[in-house]
């Protein structure tokens, strides 16, 4: 997925990267959430702003709860 650098990325976009990961590794919300942090991210939450990372948070909470 491209991501523009200059915007905040919503809990939505960030849902659905983390199924996209989930989905064909069938791992859990964890394992996918390590894996985003890892390449998504580079190791650096702040790497799209403190807002965008919030909202990887927001979803990951919110797919954690649906499983």
């Amino acid at each position: 997925m491209t991501v523009n650098h200059g915007g905040r990325l919503q809990p939505d976009y960030f849902r659905s990267y983390l199924s996209l990961i989930m989905n064909p590794r069938q791992c859990t919300v964890d394992c996918a959430r390590d894996f985003m942090l890892t390449t998504f991210f580079q190791g650096n939450p702040e790497m799209f702003g403190p807002e965008s990372y919030e909202s990887f948070q927001v979803a990951v909470k919110s797919l954690s709860k649906e499983g």
